[in-house]
């Protein structure tokens, strides 16, 4: 089983570094015609390797399949566990949606130039992946032995959802997070960008290069006024550390979502990495047309409402549905996305054929 694990990772960091080292080597505006493409091999990616899913659990390679599902309490066939997967993938994929939102306003508050958003996000995910992996190990282990924990995620997805559909979760300026105010309070930041660098010394060339390429030079006042030699933070480095605290913050709420799911520990890992490794590509594809999906932050709260209940009725969804319940799970998540997507289509196409100042 090591072995099964260790070769998933290095093929999710082989991945990463073609990404950075050989795709996006050089920083450059990633256009929504490139965004698409990569979104698409990321998404082909992942429903691919639910071939590889289905043929070892079916075959119990490196012992899949031979666990008792913490979550259903049956053992996965190669079905149950592609079901499982897929579901999840789903499930993560959708709710990285609203991370997208979050993102897409931090870039705009702090001015984030688009020529370096790509490499803010590229060290987000790698962060995202480890953040992720931990949490998933921890609760794998809390399930496995209390399985009680189960109805405690499901109580919490059923709030957030409760909360996403009837309160405003959106944060009014991320400047005054609490994260952003205790970094500025312990490590100096520069007053702007500095090319593509986190950090700068002050007297170093990298302290005088411009905010992009080809542009001219503004004074910074935060460098010229310390002392020569002292380390400190870009905005660039401040967006990184919002986009990482916001996916642990979303993680919070996905991670129970997709333990709603299967508790098999390679199921989960599995599908949160091949969800967060297109989220990337998904930002720039729909950056711009964020404003477009009105009803998607409905569908996304519907969705983890549904998951919810799913928790916490698994055993009577058991016996009712038989053990493929989880792809009648999967039809109605699909299916609550596909209806907020057409909604929001719908309601725009109508608003644009509104007269002005009606």
């Amino acid at each position: 089983m090591i072995w099964l694990w260790l070769g998933f990772i290095a093929f999710v960091l082989l991945m990463l570094a073609l990404d950075l080292g050989v795709f996006h080597r050089k920083s450059h505006v990633v256009s929504v015609r490139e965004a698409l493409i990569w979104s698409a091999v990321w998404m082909s990616m992942g429903l691919s390797f639910s071939v590889f899913v289905y043929y070892a659990y079916a075959g119990q390679w490196f012992g899949l399949g031979t666990v008792i599902d913490a979550v259903d309490g049956l053992t996965n066939s190669g079905a149950t566990a592609t079901e499982k997967y897929l579901t999840g993938y789903v499930v993560e994929k959708s709710l990285s949606v609203d991370n997208i939102f979050v993102i897409a306003m931090i870039f705009s508050f702090l001015a984030v130039p688009a020529l370096y958003q790509h490499r803010v996000l590229f060290w987000g995910i790698i962060g995202a992946l480890v953040m992720r992996g931990a949490m998933i190990g921890i609760g794998a282990k809390l399930i496995a032995e209390y399985h009680w924990i189960l109805y405690f995620f499901a109580a919490f997805l059923i709030f957030t959802a409760l909360k996403m559909l009837f309160f405003n979760t959106e944060n009014a300026d991320p400047n005054q997070s609490f994260v952003v105010r205790m970094v500025r309070r312990f490590f100096p930041v520069t007053d702007r960008f500095h090319g593509e660098h986190f950090f700068v010394r002050a007297g170093s060339p990298q302290s005088y290069e411009s905010e992009v390429p080809g542009a001219p030079t503004v004074p910074d006042e935060a460098v010229n006024n310390a002392p020569p030699g002292t380390l400190l933070l870009t905005p660039l480095a401040l967006a990184m550390v919002m986009v990482e605290t916001t996916d642990l913050i979303f993680a919070v709420d996905s991670i129970p979502a997709i333990f709603a799911i299967t508790g098999d520990p390679f199921l989960v890992f599995t599908s949160n990495v091949f969800a967060i490794l297109g989220l990337r590509s998904l930002y720039f594809a729909l950056a711009g047309m964020i404003e477009k999906f009105r009803y998607l932050k409905v569908s996304l709260a519907l969705i983890l409402l549904v998951v919810g209940v799913k928790m916490i009725l698994a055993e009577w969804l058991k016996l009712a549905l038989g053990e493929h319940f989880n792809l009648y799970l999967l039809t109605v998540i699909v299916s609550i996305l596909a209806v907020g997507v057409v909604a929001s289509i719908i309601a725009e196409r109508r608003q644009k054929g509104r007269p002005t100042g009606s």
